[in-house]
């Protein structure tokens, strides 16, 4: 009997629910093939597919996610401890995956494991609070000076320090108190003012939901980067690679070689962030960035940005100005600046070494010949050549006495492998290109996969952080290390970042670039950091964005470009000034109020402005020609419509209520040419409705006149690049242009970069394209997010 796919995902759903998941998380599990296999078999392994409960339920989610592949083997060991208690915690689970990643295959040592991972370790609640006072003690002028915008996350961290074991709820739940006995309670100050209801449109503080903003922060949260061991610890297996012959290479360091290294960085991280120079960097490289420059900061280390610059053909000097520019624009700050290119020679005369240890050979099989070996695992005819001739071949390839194409140096690993890469991948190739930052010393050239992992090691990199596609590498990567005596750094995959609606891969991106379907590579449309900074995105927010995913190795879940929105929104809330721009004017003539007359109000930059703070104030001229939205106009009203309609009334914020008495039509009898109106001067008039507007600041002459771009998702769909025309998903209208948009004065001295909050409208930043003549205006992001209600 066969059974569906449809019978398979709801016995699956159950069996998730019987150990305690969440519905959502449940059913998002099973959207997810690899997750759910594993899942399944943590479930078997852990013989509670009759049920358990949710604590353990949610410990044995996290290993059937984030378990290190080298160690399944004693998967079955760690979830009796977790089924039995033993193991508790996820600080305790997250400890059992740092031991298995370090210790792979070996035999278990019992006592070890239960040391490392806190087994039988009891914190009373007299240890949690003599340690929470003690943390408080340290830090109690910061929380006076603080109160209760104290940042709680800190000082959970620093407990979770002194008491790594400690249950985290009686952490918090102490912690909570301690604050209440320092502060006492919540003063009207602690709290920020909400906006009053009847100033609801120019409300934009928007309440995340759950899952963006939990009341209780995790321990990733806390320190994302508590999951990566020390230096020190590098003596470990890193990874097993087993070989068709049924021998297997344990990869690790020896102690003498552990010692020189440590020796060489004085036990400090080193890490490095390695871009290709071949386009520009995206949201993508600011989660690597996050991980790689974070690392190093949190543990006092230092991180290389090192340009990958082995493909001379793809790489221009403009690339490489700008990752410089961006990485600094990001928050990071570079321990020093290499290329790849910079090591050339130590990686020629490695290759050397390489051939004569019997580990490579010069191959003359075209890249179609290559690729059809490899698919039915057959060696090439030149693998066995003598060692002396793949040695003159190569000098000759060096030298350019060999055509291009005609010759290549490959490794020889284990053509009969089960990894794929490990069928003798190609370590050099003959192009007779001129480098851009090498210029023309070489015409040959190193591959990723040779060269990558060779000066990750003379760099002294001790955490290789990668993306979850180059875990197959991993075999590679330390093969070569291994077979050539060089130090092994320990590496780490976790999940690419891919957001919806949009495409990240650079060939994509190039493509939309170089065929004009955006507007350059900094077009704001785009996903690229450049595109997103000319947008008016702080990299602040962009950092929180990444913080607030974690650094996971859940496989490549799509993130909804709202999340991003969300931190965007947060920031400009606190930020961005206030100002009254109109996108469709409207006029609107107030007949009760003399030609030429002016009356200064003051208007709010912040909504929480004090009267007595005049820089919180600016100035806007209210005369007897006013501006409203074409929008909030209607010749019919409703009793849902706050807006403006013949014989209604509504506020015009900061100034004045006004009345419709009459709407001037053209000759189609439809379309509004003007309102009249008469206004409240005494303001006793309370309408419900309240408009932006714009006035003429003197008689006869119109508002600042300024051009505001309005960008939506540049694709249709969440997830284009699964689509076979992507192409054909591209929202043609993804960019508006609205030339004529009417700005109060005080705009005019904008400057490129400066960000606003267009009062009901958005946030807006001013793009480079603007002149001394005419402003441009990008919008950044809506007040709201109404993508998620139109159902796409």
């Amino acid at each position: 009997m066969v059974v569906g796919k449809e019978e398979k995902a709801e016995e699956s759903l159950e069996l998730f629910l019987k150990i305690g998941l969440d519905e959502r998380t449940a059913n998002n599990t099973i959207a997810n093939n690899k997750v759910t296999t594993n899942l399944i078999a943590v479930i078997h392994e852990a013989t509670v597919t009759d049920g358990c409960d949710r604590r353990v339920g949610n410990l044995l989610y996290t290993v059937a996610t984030k378990y290190p592949a080298n160690a399944l083997v004693h998967r079955p060991t760690l979830l009796q401890y977790v089924v039995s208690s033993k193991i508790k915690s996820p600080a305790q689970l997250e400890a059992a995956f740092s031991f298995f990643a370090r210790v792979g295959a070996e035999n278990f040592k019992v006592d070890e494991f239960e040391e490392a991972c806190g087994v039988g370790v009891e914190v009373s609640v007299e240890d949690i609070e003599q340690a929470v006072n003690e943390v408080f003690e340290e830090t109690k002028n910061s929380i006076l000076e603080q109160r209760y915008r104290t940042n709680v996350g800190d000082l959970f961290a620093h407990v979770r320090k002194r008491l790594p074991w400690a249950d985290p709820k009686i952490v918090k739940q102490l912690i909570d108190a301690k604050l209440y006995e320092l502060l006492g309670e919540r003063t009207a100050a602690d709290n920020e003012k909400p906006a009053k209801k009847k100033e609801k449109p120019a409300k934009v503080v928007d309440k995340p939901t759950t899952d963006e903003a939990p009341a209780q922060p995790s321990e990733e949260e806390i320190n994302p980067f508590l999951i990566f061991p020390q230096p020190v610890d590098n003596i470990q297996v890193h990874t097993e690679i087993p070989f068709s012959n049924g021998t297997v290479l344990r990869c690790c360091n020896s102690k003498e070689m552990l010692d020189k290294h440590l020796k060489v960085t004085g036990g400090k991280v080193f890490t490095r962030f390695p871009p290709e120079p071949n386009g520009y960097l995206h949201i993508g490289h600011a989660k690597a960035m996050f991980v790689d420059f974070g690392l190093a900061k949190e543990r006092g280390g230092c991180c290389y940005l090192r340009y990958d610059d082995t493909n001379p053909e793809a790489e221009k000097k403009e690339y490489i100005d700008h990752i410089e520019e961006i990485v600094k624009w990001m928050g990071w700050e570079p321990f020093q600046i290499t290329y790849t290119s910079d090591y050339f020679q130590n990686l020629y005369d490695l290759a050397v070494q390489l051939i004569q240890r019997g580990h490579a050979y010069v191959d003359h099989q075209t890249p179609e010949e290559i690729k059809e070996y490899r698919e039915k695992k057959m060696n090439s005819p030149w693998r066995d050549r003598p060692i002396a001739e793949s040695l003159k071949l190569f000098e000759d390839m060096r030298r350019g006495l060999i055509e291009e194409g005609k010759a290549t140096l490959r490794m020889k690993q284990d053509m009969q492998s089960d990894n794929f890469n490990m069928y003798d991948l190609i370590a050099y190739r003959i192009k007779f290109t001129p480098h851009p930052h090498a210029g023309d010393k070489w015409c040959i050239y190193p591959s990723y996969d040779y060269a990558h992992c060779i000066v990750d090691s003379l760099e002294n990199i001790t955490h290789s952080l990668c993306t979850l596609e180059f875990e197959t590498r991993r075999a590679s990567y330390y093969w070569l290390l291994h077979v050539l005596g060089l130090y092994q750094p320990y590496v780490w995959e976790y999940s690419r970042l891919n957001v919806s609606n949009t495409v990240m891969s650079k060939r994509k991106l190039n493509f939309l670039v170089k065929n004009k379907y955006v507007d350059g590579w900094d077009d704001p449309r785009l996903m690229t950091l450049a595109g997103l900074r000319r947008r008016g995105v702080t990299s602040t927010s962009i950092n929180a964005f990444v913080r607030g995913i974690g650094i996971t190795r859940s496989d490549c879940s799509l993130i909804r470009l709202d999340r991003l929105e969300y931190h965007i929104r947060e920031e400009l809330n606190k930020t961005a000034p206030r100002t009254l721009v109109v996108l469709n004017p409207l006029k609107v003539v107030i007949t009760n109020l003399e030609s030429g007359s002016i009356i200064h109000l003051d208007a709010k930059r912040w909504p929480d402005a004090q009267t007595d703070d005049a820089s919180a104030f600016y100035k806007v001229p209210f005369s007897n020609v006013v501006y409203i939205e074409r929008t909030d106009f209607r010749m019919k009203d409703s009793k849902d419509y706050y807006g403006l309609a013949p014989g209604k009334s509504v506020l015009l914020r900061y100034a004045f209520p006004i009345k419709c008495t009459e709407a001037i039509l053209a000759d189609d009898n439809e379309t509004v040419l003007e309102i009249r109106a008469e206004y409240d001067p005494s303001k006793k008039t309370k309408p419900k409705g309240v408009l932006h507007w714009v006035a003429e600041p003197s008689p006869g002459v119109h508002p600042l006149t300024v051009e505001v771009r309005l960008f939506d998702r540049l694709f249709k769909s969440e997830n284009p690049a699964e689509l076979e025309d992507w192409r054909s998903d591209l929202d043609p209208k993804s960019k508006e242009v609205i030339d004529g948009a009417f700005a109060e004065p005080s705009l005019l001295n904008a400057i490129v970069g400066d960000r606003f909050q267009f009062e009901r409208l958005g946030y807006f930043t001013v793009d480079k394209d603007s002149i001394s003549e005419k402003l441009v205006f990008n919008r950044t992001v809506t007040l709201k997010d109404s993508y998620g209600k139109g159902g796409k």
